[in-house]
């Protein structure tokens, strides 16, 4: 089967009358939608351009391109889907990203611009397939039984939204226009064929359910074929599983399903509570006894999305918070000596509160920054402290006040969160400084609207996780980093200065960031994706060096060649059949051709040896000679001498005179194509070989790994690195790790990384649901250490 085919099963003769009126009512509609919407677009490029800046000469050119190739663009659409449908109608259908990616051989590495112009109409095809889920799976299913097959999908429905990705792509394929161009033309065609495409997918559904097409029952999806099964191990010694990134990061606030509302750590830590309430029994405090009863109520445990379940859950955090606040406050807080001067003291208002905040966010104090970059140093104390010394500036005497409890929970939940944020994420210098100024505003929302903790759509939340996904493990080292550096700083900077009370600017900066980071992520993939072809390059480029000299050592093994045919032969014979072996592999004419030379050569250094006289040597083998030493630059004359001196050699070799030998003429340098260069691996496999020991079953398990799959890379120092397995070569096995940025991050063989496994440097990847709720998660476990160690009844 060819690549570009997809897989399809024919059960019965097709239905032709009905695939041509399926034709009919689809192509022509769609095809003609296109011509007009590009008709439209050299007016859209001239508005563009008229505020494009330093880009505009881009887009008045692509204006100028688009009118010239109107038609064109046009032609090549439609063909593209004229091509899908023949293939269906002859039972071989066209799979899309075949067609998309094509069959490019060689070392030549697919362009930037082009991977950028794949990545756009997948998007326009993703964005397709979400409008028109439901209809896409009922036509696949009746497209399927009408050309008399099993099953059509998404990669082989002619019809279907990845063939019309890759049919907008082919129709600019032969345009030269600017990359950003190129991404607004596609993005203008997922604006105004999406509603069409809509109401050609219902209304085709509805005509050929009229004609009595249902199609096969809709199966089951196949399960992902799991690695292979590992011996039985200690709990926490299967190391590997795949994790996804960011699940469900693309949705809107308020289209979150009700299970989505609550954090996963809020589950665990409502029955932890709720067990620990029921051993201490009589010794718990009534309002947390309460609590505990009522998480544990039945059974039922905490229900996400219900108010009074996360109202358990905010009543539970106080309790543990108050009891872990009297615990380090000493006996002296425990004697309640502390709690009656405190009941001399009025707490501060809420307005208060707001109003210092405000005033600490617009211009923190030099304490609160050094706090912030200061591991051993409380978030939550400092706040506090500073909360209650800046009152003086509202004309509020600090020593007649206090805070209220449940702002002060407010503040320690905030404060311990972004202690655990900046001690446990990879963030360091300008991004640890960036993420430490959102610690104010978010001590404002936690005052104004506390289900930020409980609630994980919640705005403010989705804002924090997208920032420090955006500076975790970013120095700044490439472009892409610090224009990513840049936009992070920019958000902050307008939260800082625009956050009043009003939670809206929450959801209108996380949105606007969101679609900034999907832009960096495509870049990311970009990087991914080149990071694949350069090894895949190298390794082909090695293993044609390797065969070349197999194929050398193989006939020359114990032979004492002559110098010059042995700078021949191991020179320029051995670069001109790496470059064969490269270009058409080893079936090709070059290849073959060269192996013949190699041993005719060979056969008359043997006959010279036997001293036959008057031959005139390598007059034969003359015409490959020459497509040899041209591959290394030498033409003409120069490679006719360098034949010459090769010839005097073996009648100097049969004539038993050693003195009249000649020297093979001074060959041009040459180097072999090179792949571009790649980063230095920050990933130390020296030493990492059979040596060291490695488990079979590792080894079984890593090769079983799917490509996507993240593991944690630990260096000699305990700094942990995710690294995403990107791709697996097909010549070593070897197995190329990248990381966030989709740069190469490590490359090395199953054996290798067993070994690693074995040293305790590589683990499972540590997945969480964002940095917010792992830095909760953080908060509970250290809450827990401070009752634990002060010998109170533990909450597990």
């Amino acid at each position: 089967m060819s690549p570009a085919q997809a897989e399809f099963h024919r059960l019965k003769a097709p239905d032709a009358a009905l695939l041509a009126q399926a034709k009919e009512a689809f192509l022509p509609a769609l095809g003609e939608a296109f011509s007009v919407a590009v008709a439209r677009y050299d007016d859209v490029l001239f508005d563009r351009a008229e505020r494009a800046g330093s880009s505009q000469l881009l887009f008045l050119d692509g204006m100028r391109e688009l009118r010239r190739r109107r038609e064109e663009i046009a032609v090549r659409f439609r063909e593209h889907l004229a091509r899908a449908w023949r293939a269906l109608e002859q039972g071989e259908p066209l799979s899309a990203e075949g067609a998309l990616s094509g069959q490019q051989g060689g070392l030549s590495l697919v362009s930037e611009q082009e991977l950028e112009s794949r990545l756009a109409v997948r998007n326009l095809a993703a964005a397709l397939q979400r409008e028109c889920k439901d209809v896409l799976a009922r036509l696949e299913r009746r497209l399927a039984w009408v050309a008399g097959g099993e099953v059509l999908d998404a990669d082989s429905n002619p019809i279907g939204p990845e063939h019309i990705g890759v049919a907008v792509h082919q129709a600019f394929a032969a345009c030269e226009l600017a990359p950003e161009v190129r991404l607004v033309l596609i993005k203008l065609c997922e604006r105004d064929l999406a509603p069409l495409v809509a109401r050609l997918y219902e209304g085709l559904d509805q005509r050929l359910a009229r004609a009595g097409v249902q199609g096969p029952a809709p199966a089951r999806p196949a399960a992902r074929p799991a690695p292979p099964p590992r011996p039985a191990t200690a709990p926490g010694e299967d190391l590997f599983e795949r994790v996804p990134e960011e699940p469900q990061a693309g949705q809107a606030w308020a289209e979150a399903p009700v299970e989505e509302y609550s954090p996963a750590w809020a589950a665990r830590f409502m029955e932890r509570w709720a067990g620990g309430q029921r051993m201490a029994g009589e010794h718990s405090a009534p309002g947390a006894a309460a609590a505990g009863a009522g998480a544990g109520a039945g059974g039922q445990g905490f229900l996400p999305g219900d108010p009074a379940a996360q109202g358990m859950l905010l009543e539970a955090l106080h309790h543990l918070l108050e009891h872990s606040r009297q615990l380090r406050g000493g006996a002296e807080q425990a004697a309640g000596t502390i709690q009656q001067a405190q009941g001399q003291q009025r707490p501060l208002t809420q307005r208060e509160m707001l109003s210092v905040l405000s005033l600490l966010q617009a211009t923190p104090t030099a304490t609160l920054r050094a706090a912030i970059g200061d591991q051993h140093e409380s978030l939550s104390q400092r706040l506090k402290s500073e909360v209650l010394a800046n009152a003086s500036q509202l004309g509020v005497d600090p020593a007649s006040t206090r805070l209220d409890p449940k702002d002060e929970d407010a503040i320690d939940l905030v404060g311990m969160l972004f202690d655990v944020l900046l001690d446990e994420r990879d963030l360091a210098d300008r991004p640890r400084e960036l993420i430490g100024r959102l610690v104010v505003p978010f001590v404002k929302v936690a005052l104004l609207d506390r289900r930020m903790f409980v609630q994980k759509t919640h705005p403010a939340r989705r804002l924090l996780n997208a920032l420090a996904e955006a500076c975790e493990g970013n120095q700044g080292e490439s472009a892409a980093e610090r224009t990513l550096l840049a936009k992070v700083e920019e958000i902050i900077e307008r939260l800082v200065a625009e956050f009043n009370e009003n939670l809206s600017i929450f959801m209108t900066l996380e949105e606007e960031f969101r679609e900034f980071l999907e832009q960096h992520r495509r870049r990311v993939e970009i990087t991914e994706r080149r990071a694949a072809e350069i090894q895949r390059g190298q390794e082909r480029l090695e293993q044609a060096r390797q065969r070349a000299q197999q194929e050398l050592a193989a006939r020359v093994e114990g032979l004492e060649l002559p110098r010059a045919i042995s700078e021949f032969l191991h020179n320029a014979w051995q670069h001109h059949v790496t470059l064969a072996l490269l270009r058409e592999g080893d079936a090709g004419a070059a290849f073959v051709e060269a192996m013949a030379l190699a041993d005719g050569v060979l056969d008359e250094v043997a006959e010279a040896r036997r001293h036959v006289v008057g031959k005139p040597w390598l007059q034969a083998w003359q015409p490959a000679l020459l497509k040899v030493l041209a591959s290394v630059g030498l033409h003409g004359d120069a490679a006719s001498a360098a034949i010459a001196a090769m010839g005097d050699t073996l009648q100097a070799v049969a004539a038993a005179r050693p003195e009249l030998e000649k020297a093979l003429p001074e060959l041009p340098a040459v180097a072999l194509p090179q792949p571009a260069p790649v980063e230095n691996s920050p990933v130390d496999l020296a030493g990492l070989d059979e040596a060291q020991g490695f488990d079979k079953a590792d080894v079984d398990y890593i090769r079983g790994l799917p490509v996507g799959t993240w593991l944690d890379f630990i260096d000699k120092d305990g700094r942990v690195q995710p690294g995403k397995l990107s791709w697996i070569s097909p010549i070593s096995q070897r197995l190329l790790f990248v990381n966030r940025r989709g740069v190469r991050f490590c490359v090395a063989s199953a054996e290798e990384l067993a070994a690693m496994v074995r040293l305790g440097r590589l683990r499972m990847h540590v997945a969480d649901e964002g940095a917010f709720d792992a830095a909760m998660q953080g908060v509970i476990e250290r809450l827990d250490s401070v009752v634990a160690a002060r010998g109170s009844a533990t909450l597990h």
